[in-house]
C-alpha cells in the first residue's frame, strides 16, 4: 500500500502541473492569436487606404510583435520541457517501489516433473472447458497427450452462457433452467427463480399501458407458489400497475427497473446454479491466480526484508508461507488434510484419496481397508473399486 501512495503522488504531481501547463499554454497561445487577428486587420486598413508597401512604423510593429511570440512560444517550450523531467520521475518511483523481479518468490523446480506439467496443463484445459473455450482445450490436450478421461468437463460452460444472457436481458434460458431445478432451489432457499419471474413481470411493464393484462396474465401464472415467502415483494410489482399511464421510470416503483437488478439476478443465478449442481462458482486455475496476486506483494516485501537483512535461508520457498496471508473469506481453504482413519497429516507420500461416494480418506488409509478388488467406505455402505478414488490437493 505504502508503494502504491508513493506513485500516485507522483502521478498527483505530474496532473497538477499537467493541468498548469495546459491553462498557462492556452491563455498564452490565446493572447497570440488576438494579437496577430489585431495586427493583421490593422494591416489590411492600412492597405484598403493605399497599395503601397508597409511603412518603417508597420514593419516595427510586426517585427515587435514576432519578438513577443517567439519569446513566449520559447516559454511554452520550457516548461513543457520540464514537464517530461516530471513524467519520468513516475517511472522511478515506480522501480523503486515496485519489485519487476519475481523469481525470489517463485519455485523453478515445481514444474520440472512430467508428473506436475501434466496437472498443471489438466487445470487449464479443465479452465478452457469452464469458459466454453471446447476448440482450444480439446488442442492442449491433444498437443500434451492427456486423456480426456482425466479431466472432468463441468457444465459450467453452459451456465456461464445464461449469466450473459441475463446481462443481455435475455431470461429464457435462466427461466428454463430455475423451472427445471425449482425443487432444489426451493430446498436450498434460493430465491432465484422469483427474482427472474419479477424480472420477466418488469419486463412485461416496459412496453407501457398495453401491456398491462399480459402483466396481470403472468402474475397469475407464476407468483402463486412464491406468496408464502415474498407477500410483500408481490404487493410491491402489483403496485406497479398503478403507475402504467405515466410510466414506471416516475413512480417510486423506478428502482425495480434499474440495471442493478439485472446484474444481481445474473450473480444470483452464477452463485445458486453451481451450488444446486455441486460444481465450484470460480475454477480451481483463477482461484490459485487470485490467490497469488494477493499475496505477492506481501512475500515481495518480505524477500526484500530477508535479503536486506542477509537471511534469505530462512524461508527456501518448500515450507508453509512465513507470514499469513489475509484472503477474502470466499478463498480460504484448509490447507491441511488429517485423515480421519488414521488421524494423521497427509504428505506427499500419502495424499488424501477421494472416493467415488465423494469422502476422503488417506491413502494409506485407502490401502488399509481395501479388501481385494472391493472397498468398503468406512463412512456409507457404498462398495466400490480402490482404483476408482483420485488423488486430491489441499
Amino acid at each position: 500500500m505504502d508503494s502504491c501512495q508513493a506513485v500516485e503522488k507522483e502521478l498527483e504531481r505530474v496532473l497538477t502541473k499537467f493541468t498548469a501547463i495546459n491553462e498557462h499554454s492556452g491563455k498564452i497561445i490565446g493572447d497570440v492569436l488576438t494579437q496577430f487577428t489585431e495586427l493583421q486587420k490593422h494591416l489590411e486598413e492600412a492597405g484598403s487606404e493605399s497599395n503601397a508597401e508597409l511603412t518603417t512604423g508597420q514593419i516595427v510593429i510586426l517585427k515587435d510583435a514576432i519578438a513577443k511570440t517567439k519569446e513566449k512560444l520559447q516559454r511554452l517550450t520550457a516548461d513543457h520541457r520540464e514537464l517530461h523531467g516530471t513524467v519520468s520521475k513516475v517511472g522511478k518511483a515506480i522501480d523503486r517501489n515496485f519489485v519487476s523481479d519475481f523469481t525470489a518468490t517463485s519455485r523453478t523446480d515445481v514444474f520440472t516433473t512430467d508428473r506436475n506439467i501434466q496437472l498443471l496443463n489438466t487445470v487449464i484445459a479443465q479452465h478452457f472447458y469452464r469458459q466454453g473455450m471446447d476448440d482450444v482445450a480439446d488442442l492442449l490436450i491433444k498437443e500434451s497427450s492427456l486423456q480426456h478421461d482425466e479431466i472432468s468437463i463441468e457444465p459450467y460452460a453452459e451456465l456461464h452462457r445464461t449469466w450473459e444472457a441475463i446481462h443481455n436481458r435475455d431470461l429464457m434460458p435462466a427461466l428454463q433452467w430455475a423451472t427445471h431445478y425449482s425443487d432444489k432451489l426451493e430446498a436450498k432457499h434460493s430465491a432465484l427463480e422469483f427474482k427472474l419471474h419479477r424480472l420477466a413481470f418488469m419486463q412485461i411493464l416496459s412496453r407501457g399501458i398495453e401491456a398491462q393484462k399480459e402483466a396481470i396474465a403472468y402474475a397469475r401464472t407464476y407468483f402463486a407458489k412464491f406468496v408464502h415467502r415474498f407477500q410483500k415483494e408481490i404487493q410491491s410489482l402489483m403496485g406497479t400497475l398503478m403507475y402504467l399511464p405515466v410510466g414506471i421510470q416516475n413512480s417510486p416503483y423506478r428502482h425495480l427497473m434499474a440495471s442493478e437488478m439485472w446484474i444481481e439476478a445474473a450473480d444470483s443465478f452464477i452463485k445458486d446454479a453451481c451450488s444446486v449442481l455441486g460444481i465450484n462458482k470460480d475454477s480451481p486455475l483463477s482461484v490459485v491466480v487470485n490467490a497469488g496476486c494477493t499475496a505477492l506483494p506481501a512475500l515481495l516485501n518480505l524477500t526484500q526484508v530477508m535479503l536486506s537483512r542477509q537471511v534469505m535461508g530462512i524461508w527456501n520457498g518448500r515450507d508453509e508461507l512465513p507470514i499469513e496471508i489475509d484472503l477474502d473469506p470466499d478463498n480460504r481453504y484448509h490447507s491441511i488434510f488429517a485423515c480421519p482413519i488414521l488421524r494423521q497429516q497427509s504428505t506427499e507420500d500419502n495424499p488424501p484419496m477421494k472416493l467415488i461416494c465423494g469422502h476422503v480418506i488417506s491413502r494409506d488409509a485407502l490401502n488399509k481397508l481395501s479388501s481385494g478388488p472391493i472397498l468398503k467406505c468406512p463412512y456409507c455402505p457404498m462398495e466400490q473399486s480402490p482404483q476408482d478414488a483420485r488423488l486430491i490437493s489441499f
